[in-house]
């Protein structure tokens, strides 16, 4: 198994879950984040004042899949994320060894 990390655009976030959806991959956790990358922030104005918002809000999708689904959900991801400028997010790939589900005590299968 696998958990695909997927910082993206809040904009995007329903996109993806309606793309995902699509391959039957419903158990995801959804969250809101704030960070940068190379898009560094940005300035804005509030009440006449200039300021610089550093920290970007971004949403954060975590997903634990068999290892056959790596793929596709990736391309998925990536393709409805894009919009081609700075700050569309970061996918990460991590190994998942055991998943056991709280309720049962049924350890998830590979």
């Amino acid at each position: 198994m696998k958990l695909i990390m997927a910082i993206v655009r809040p904009s995007k976030a329903e996109e993806i879950k309606d793309a995902l959806s699509q391959f039957n991959i419903s158990g995801m956790t959804l969250s809101e984040v704030r960070g940068h990358g190379r898009q560094k922030g940005h300035t804005a104005i509030y009440r006449g004042k200039e300021y610089n918002v550093s920290l970007l809000p971004k949403m954060k999708l975590e997903i634990v899949i068999p290892d056959d689904l790596v793929e596709e959900t990736l391309r998925t991801i990536i393709e409805t994320a894009r919009t081609g400028e700075i700050g569309d997010g970061r996918v990460f790939v991590l190994p998942v060894e055991e998943g056991y589900n709280i309720r049962t005590g049924e350890k998830d299968v590979t």
